[in-house]
């Protein structure tokens, strides 16, 4: 079986995502916030216990249960208030 490939280094290539990569104290803040956590009991909530499972086969390359949930919880009110605060927590490109 082929060793599933790492997005991290496409990840790299996005500014914000590089940004927050590098700077461990925002990220480990942002791991450790009350939205982080809201955010993912929704994305649990809406997976109906199928996150893991959706979770890895995106890693191996099949993204739509995934980006399935994710629309879910993105279309909801709270969803998109949770995603939108924990954006303005991330660094802004070139910083």
């Amino acid at each position: 079986m082929a060793k599933p490939q790492s997005n991290l280094d496409e990840l790299m290539k996005d500014p914000k995502a590089a940004g927050l990569l590098k700077n461990k104290a925002l990220l480990s803040s942002i791991l450790k916030s009350p939205d982080t956590k809201r955010l993912m009991d929704l994305l649990n909530q809406n997976a109906g216990g199928n996150l893991k499972a959706a979770a890895e086969s995106a890693a191996k390359g099949d993204t739509a249960a995934l980006t399935g949930i994710l629309n879910q919880v993105m279309h909801s009110k709270e969803g998109a208030q949770v995603v939108e605060r924990l954006s303005s927590t991330a660094p802004k490109a070139g910083q």
